[in-house]
């Protein structure tokens, strides 16, 4: 049985008003995502994937370093051109950005929430389009489902909790490195209220 790690942590940074504003752009979380998931590029790898061109990827990477999102991968560089890797592995937002008084930290908070959305339905319309491509047990093991329930904002809360808490304890048991079958696995949450009609 492989080993497990003693212990999983996540190195997370806590957003505030002035990191949030260095990230708060679609490229610049695309280019983040991509250097979490991927590993360390360069510009032009990371435009090719993107499909921008490698002048955009290289100023937001430059963008992002300013802010303490990336930095230099220097030890993966065999010619002139520039390496990056990402310095956290997430980022923790905090409600209290989307009430701060200044409206450009308010317009951040809300255009990085929406990134947020249209990440997960990018990563959501990709696995749909290549589930054939997986093996019938990953097919069996991924989940699209919805639920209605009605709820007080305190359960609503715990509910979220208990859900983080789920995940975090899957990240705990954490499979080594080489183990068979084991792959990185997505899992989003939504929980919103809606008006019923």
């Amino acid at each position: 049985m492989p080993e497990q790690p003693e212990e999983a942590t996540l190195h997370v940074l806590e957003l505030d008003a002035r990191s949030l504003r260095g990230l708060a752009h679609p490229l610049r979380m695309q280019l983040l995502t991509a250097l979490r998931h991927g590993g360390p590029a360069t510009a032009s790898q990371l435009a090719a994937k993107l499909g921008e061109s490698s002048g955009a990827t290289s100023y937001h990477l430059r963008q992002l370093a300013a802010h303490g999102f990336v930095e230099d991968a220097p030890e993966h560089g065999k010619g002139r051109e520039r390496w990056w890797r990402s310095v956290h592995e997430g980022v923790q937002f905090h409600d209290a950005l989307r009430n701060d008084p200044d409206p450009a930290v308010r317009g951040a908070a809300d255009l990085f929430m929406h990134e947020v959305a249209n990440t997960h339905t990018r990563e959501l319309s990709t696995w749909l389009g290549n589930q054939n491509d997986w093996s019938d047990a990953w097919k069996r093991s991924s989940d699209l489902s919805d639920f209605t329930l009605r709820l007080t904002p305190e359960h609503a809360l715990e509910l979220i909790q208990r859900m983080h808490e789920l995940v975090d304890s899957y990240r705990a048991q954490a499979p080594a490195e080489g183990t068979p079958d084991a792959e990185t696995v997505r899992v989003h949450t939504h929980v919103f209220p809606t008006h019923t009609t």
